[in-house]
């Protein structure tokens, strides 16, 4: 789906923040920003929620009833081997390699989740508006809409132009 869309160019953090608070006021809407490092105003001033959290938590639910049950099937059922009269169900043995295989299960479980979510893989070509958002500058990708573009640059644009911008 292809549309144009007006994309601002900020050099300053703070106009860049304020420049998305005058146009939320005013009902523009802003369709992505790009930064060079992550501001959590700007999370809060586009009201996107995510359910990442809840998958990371049901990865680590599903995590700990794998690995204890796997601890268990190995421990009591498939091998049990008695040390020194010990009962072969010894469940404190298992909490520390059940806390790092979680850890371990919820990070490359996410990551997996994260990259299909964002369709990243290696060898895709990005797909920016303005390649500089990578590197210094902060871009906003807004809506056409007549005053969006004076308002940009009263709030310190250093650039605004036109552009057709492809999204997913």
């Amino acid at each position: 789906m292809q549309n144009m869309t007006i994309i601002g160019v900020f050099d300053d953090e703070q106009k860049f923040v304020s420049a998305m608070e005058d146009l939320k006021a005013n009902s523009i809407t802003i369709k992505e920003v790009y930064t060079p490092y992550p501001i959590h105003d700007v999370f809060h001033l586009l009201e996107r929620k995510t359910r990442f959290t809840y998958a990371a938590f049901l990865y680590g639910v599903a995590a700990v009833i794998g690995v204890l049950g796997f601890l268990y099937y190995t421990s009591v059922i498939d091998w049990p081997l008695n040390f020194g009269g010990k009962p072969t169900n010894a469940f404190p043995s298992f909490i520390v390699i059940t806390i790092i295989l979680t850890i371990l299960s919820i990070t490359i479980l996410s990551l997996f989740t994260f990259s299909i979510v964002a369709r990243v893989y290696p060898g895709k070509t990005p797909k920016m508006p303005d390649i500089r958002s990578t590197d210094d500058k902060f871009v906003m990708v807004v809506d056409r809409h007549s005053s969006a573009s004076a308002m940009l640059k009263e709030n310190g644009a250093t650039e605004v132009y036109e552009k057709e911008v492809e999204y997913l």
